[in-house]
């Protein structure tokens, strides 16, 4: 098949399918491959040695930077599909690869596609192997100082724009594709999946107790036995959130430390 391949390496499904629904809207692409953890990226990688690689940073199983050391003698041109503000990615937006984030603006995706074929077409490999290994530097660097630090978010409500502090949040709720954010007395949609927005919650704060929900460590304040022996985590506003089972351990941690 003629055209450039791409590898889309992204742990959510649905997040995958959405990524190869734009690769397939750009000119001059003819193979696209998905991969949905690190062990399967680092086998595609090796056996089909894509043109360009759409990658996530945080893979179960590794780490994006860890595929990338997989490529460094055969470097595609990579385009980061990261949860990280807009503060950390000023931190390599110099740098001869491009990133798009979560959720991914068509507009600003086709650019970095467009970065990306002009890069594998008019650049040797000896280059793009030095700004490989460039932009890793550059990017473990934005990871520790940004991925893990909560930050304030900004929503939108009643056609107004209105900052929500990080510290009156007691709890977030997946909402299809999107997150609700509750605080006391009110709640608001934020565009972020739940699983993006974990990677760069500090963990020290917040919990994942359900694959619907985080919440705050000192906003639990008792937990409670329910139906078949689950476990029901009563917050400081009054709601209830079930623990799932596979998230029982992380509770038990943190009854331990209490």
């Amino acid at each position: 098949m003629s055209g450039l391949s791409v590898l889309v390496v992204d742990d959510e499904p649905l997040a995958r399918r959405r990524t190869i629904r734009l690769v397939n809207q750009i000119e001059g692409v003819g193979r696209i491959m998905e991969a949905g953890d690190f062990a399967q990226a680092c086998s595609m990688v090796d056996a089909a040695c894509p043109d360009i690689l759409l990658l996530d940073i945080q893979l179960p199983g590794g780490s994006g930077f860890e595929v990338l050391e997989r490529v460094a003698q055969t470097p595609p041109a990579v385009i980061f599909v990261t949860a990280f503000d807009q503060h950390a990615l000023r931190a390599f937006e110099a740098n001869a690869v491009d990133y798009v984030t979560k959720p991914i603006e068509p507009g600003r995706f086709r650019a970095a596609m467009a970065r990306a074929r002009e890069l594998v077409t008019m650049h040797s490999r000896a280059e793009r192997i030095v700004e490989l290994q460039e932009t890793v530097a550059s990017l473990r660097s934005a990871l520790n100082d940004k991925a893990r630090t909560a930050t304030d978010f900004w929503v939108r409500t009643q056609g107004e724009h209105l900052r929500v502090a990080s510290e009156a949040i007691v709890r977030f709720e997946a909402d299809r594709d999107y997150v609700r954010i509750h605080v006391p007395g009110a709640h608001y949609l934020y565009r972020e999946s739940l699983a993006s927005l974990e990677q760069r919650l500090d963990p020290a704060e917040f919990v994942r107790i359900h694959r619907g929900a985080i919440v705050r460590r000192r906003a639990i304040v008792r937990v409670r036995s329910g139906p078949f022996a689950a476990l029901i985590a009563v917050l400081a506003d009054g709601s209830e959130v079930r623990v799932g089972r596979t998230y029982e351990p992380q509770m038990r941690a943190v009854l331990g430390r209490s």
